[in-house]
């Protein structure tokens, strides 16, 4: 019998994969449940998958793209009288105000990382990317702090099911962001 030629059937297997654990959580990933859900055969998953940890490593990497997608469109931090914290408050805004399984997807995956060492360099590069267009509007170091304080909140309205305060978030971002940007060296 001839091979069916698929070229999309990589990404549709993601694409299940990111289903799955948006319904089952990570708990309920496997090479099978994946397979099932993309309407491929089982030895697909591993053909384009060897481990599980490769496919959740595309699977995160394809999430992180979401968040990136939201700062790449706003593109306000170019413009030098862009306030830092209320663009960041957006962001987060925005982000939080889409698809709720997704963004827990994105955690759910990101966090993932801390027991699968697969998983850290790419949850490393969503931190690292954000951090980097934050650079040319503050020094690096404020940037990481930016980022870690975006994930705590992000975190927090997750976690406890509170509605998203941009004013709080936007407030608490700013008392980082040097006032004087010749302090941020």
């Amino acid at each position: 019998m001839a091979r069916r030629y698929d070229p999309e059937r990589r990404q549709r297997i993601i694409d299940a994969a990111i289903r799955v654990v948006g319904r089952k959580g990570l708990a309920g990933l496997t090479h099978r449940t994946v397979a099932a859900e993309a309407d491929v055969p089982l030895g697909s998953t591993t053909y384009h998958f060897k481990t599980l940890d490769d496919l959740m490593v595309a699977a995160l990497r394809q999430a992180n793209e979401g968040f990136a997608k939201v700062v790449a469109a706003r593109g306000a931090l170019e413009d030098p009288r862009t306030d830092v914290a209320a663009e960041l408050a957006a962001w987060i805004g925005e982000w939080l105000a889409g698809d709720r399984t997704h963004v827990e997807l994105e955690y759910e995956l990101y966090l993932a990382a801390l027991r699968r060492p697969a998983l850290r360099p790419v949850a490393a590069e969503w931190a690292q990317d954000l951090a980097h267009h934050l650079t040319p509007r503050t020094d690096p170091l404020t940037a990481r702090a930016l980022v870690a304080l975006l994930d705590g909140i992000c975190l927090q309205v997750l976690l406890t099911d509170e509605p998203y305060d941009e004013e709080y978030a936007r407030e608490a971002l700013a008392r980082i962001i040097p006032r004087d940007p010749r302090q941020a060296t």
